[in-house]
């Protein structure tokens, strides 16, 4: 190998160099200009850099600020002290004095800097999977452990229903029942025709929820469906991956005519769970973890270990066959493509 040529390790830890720099840089933001207004509390709309929009509590109005220098995270859907700049000063920026306490955080694994935010305060994750680009139970499994994980409710949404045949629609509700069964709510819509949308809008109503799911699947033309006024951009499938192609930039909070909120976040290909341990996997697989108590061993891996109580229900089928291997291709692919921040001792975000 040519001792001019970065190792794969070497590269990584320049990313994260670099990742630090910038992250250093956004810290310096520029002095505020002109008085600042009383406090207020208000709402983080979006986040962008080193400043995000925020909604006052009370009037709705919106507020470019810069976020205090001391504050470690903020990202959409946090409750926030802020001092908005005062009326008539246009260019003017704010300033956020501080985080509230949340309720929930919603956060993904980064591959260079651990478990990064997605959003805040939220009462409900929208799993969003379609007949396209692929509908895959692996993905909705990743993304209700993901709910499950972070303790807030999953309602699995199946988009383009009008693009499923006959017998695909049966497989689908059968799929889509072993779901029901282990106490998730499903829903079928179609943003193109409109089918089930009501249903869904008043659903989301009583909600703060966030939109989650694949590239391609709908989320965005879910999103102007249910509101109008957010004329989100839609992308198209890509004739040559068939992957949806990227269209959201940032995250995004919209109200609701009649109440709630919900937050449309960046399409991303898959969720990946290198966070989790495998105890933790399993806990966040309701049936399997109902039953994991009673296999031989403490440390079986429900697979070949005898006496594994999980492996026995799954041949009775009391837990669905593509939930089991769901569960065991998750696993494998947590071992596989674990970043060296979590495989290496000692490391702060290392898998206990």
């Amino acid at each position: 190998m040519s001792k001019n040529k970065l190792t794969m390790n070497q590269k990584r830890n320049v990313a994260r160099r670099v990742a630090r720099l910038c992250r250093d840089q956004e810290n310096d933001i520029p002095e505020i200009q002109g008085d600042l207004g009383p406090v207020a509390e208000g709402t983080v709309v979006s986040r962008y850099g080193k400043a995000a929009l925020v909604e006052d509590g009370t009037s709705r109005n919106l507020f470019r600020v810069y976020i205090r220098r001391t504050i470690d995270s903020i990202v959409t859907g946090d409750r926030v002290l802020f001092r908005p700049p005062l009326a008539g000063e246009e260019q003017a920026f704010g300033l956020v004095e501080t985080v509230l306490p949340r309720t929930a955080l919603l956060s993904r694994p980064d591959y260079y800097d651990g478990l990064r935010p997605v959003a805040a305060n939220i009462s409900l994750i929208v799993a969003v999977s379609a007949r396209q680009p692929e509908f895959s139970t692996n993905i909705i499994d990743r993304y209700v452990a993901a709910a499950e994980y972070s303790k807030i409710p999953a309602l699995i949404v199946v988009n383009k229903y009008d693009l499923f045949q006959d017998g695909e629609k049966t497989d689908l509700d059968r799929i889509l029942s072993v779901y029901r069964e282990i106490g998730y709510e499903t829903m079928t819509v179609s943003a193109a025709s409109g089918f089930g949308m009501d249903v869904l809008r008043e659903r989301l109503s009583r909600e703060t929820s966030i939109l989650a799911g694949q590239s391609g699947v709908g989320k965005s033309s879910i999103l102007n469906v249910l509101i109008p006024e957010a004329r989100a951009e839609t992308g198209a499938i890509s004739d040559n991956s068939n992957l949806g192609q990227h269209t959201t930039t940032g995250s995004r909070l919209y109200h609701f005519e009649n109440g709630g909120v919900i937050i449309d976040s960046p399409g991303v290909r898959e969720f990946a769970l290198w966070h989790l341990s495998r105890e933790d996997l399993t806990k966040c697989y309701r049936e399997i973890a109902a039953v994991a108590g009673e296999c031989r061993f403490r440390d079986c891996r429900h697979r070949d270990d005898p006496g594994c109580a999980v492996r026995e229900a799954a041949s009775q089928g009391k837990i669905a066959a593509f939930r089991y291997e769901n569960y065991h291709r998750i696993l494998e692919s947590m071992t596989e493509n674990l970043p060296d921040a979590y495989r290496s001792p000692g490391k702060k975000n290392s898998r206990k």
